[in-house]
């Protein structure tokens, strides 16, 4: 009798093992997903501002800290959003709080009191720009119609919130998501447009006839 107890006993405690491995797991936040900062999903919400103009709101990252307390650990997200109407006005903005949810609603609320208007040609930009925020920068280049948005998901996020559909980027120097977006910002802030130039230099735009055709030669001459 005594063997048979020592028995169950042992057998008890080998079953009961991993499950305490695997709430203590659990407890500790180990594993695979176990990462500090994570890409946020492509999410797109549409809404209306307060004149009536339908915005878009994309959060491009989601950024998770940990504090450690004597409970335990105490969690805090910041969530950055890209605000724009598609009609060339655009602008960003970072929320925190201690869940997502508030996070992305103080940073669209953010975005929202910081749009700006940018300068936009058509469908594309007028000129070539380089800019840099930190050690993030980024090239962007006017593009033929049908090309599309040559862009990573962080710079395509600011160029299609503000209107862009036709454009070449390069994104140079540091991968950091709120400094690529923030050198993408300056970048369409600093075009101007043509006209805007002439002006403020007291000259007047020359229009230049078309070509015109060659006439066709007869064939006796």
């Amino acid at each position: 009798m005594a063997e048979e107890t020592n028995n169950v006993v042992e057998g008890g405690a080998e079953e009961q093992q991993p499950a305490q491995q695997q709430r203590g797991e659990r407890a500790g936040g180990r594993g695979p997903g176990r990462g500090r900062r994570r890409p946020a999903a492509d999410a797109e919400a549409g809404f209306e501002g307060q004149g009536g103009e339908e915005l878009t709101e994309k959060v491009v990252f989601i950024n998770r800290s940990a504090k450690v307390v004597k409970g335990g650990r105490r969690f805090n997200f910041s969530a950055l959003v890209v605000v724009g109407d598609k009609k060339g006005r655009v602008g960003i903005g970072l929320g925190k709080a201690g869940e997502v949810a508030d996070a992305i609603r103080k940073g669209g609320e953010s975005a929202r009191n910081a749009m700006v208007p940018v300068s936009l040609k058509n469908a594309t930009i007028p000129h070539e720009v380089f800019s840099h925020y930190c050690g993030a920068k980024v090239l962007l280049r006017p593009a033929s119609p049908g090309t599309g948005i040559i862009a990573g998901k962080t710079v395509r996020a600011v160029l299609e919130s503000a209107g862009v559909k036709d454009i070449l980027s390069k994104s140079l120097g540091s991968k950091n998501a709120a400094n690529v977006v923030k050198a993408t910002l300056n970048a369409l802030l600093s075009l101007r447009q043509r006209e805007d130039i002439y002006k403020s230099r007291g000259l007047e735009i020359k229009k230049v006839d078309a070509p015109k055709a060659p006439e066709a030669t007869p064939a006796n001459a």
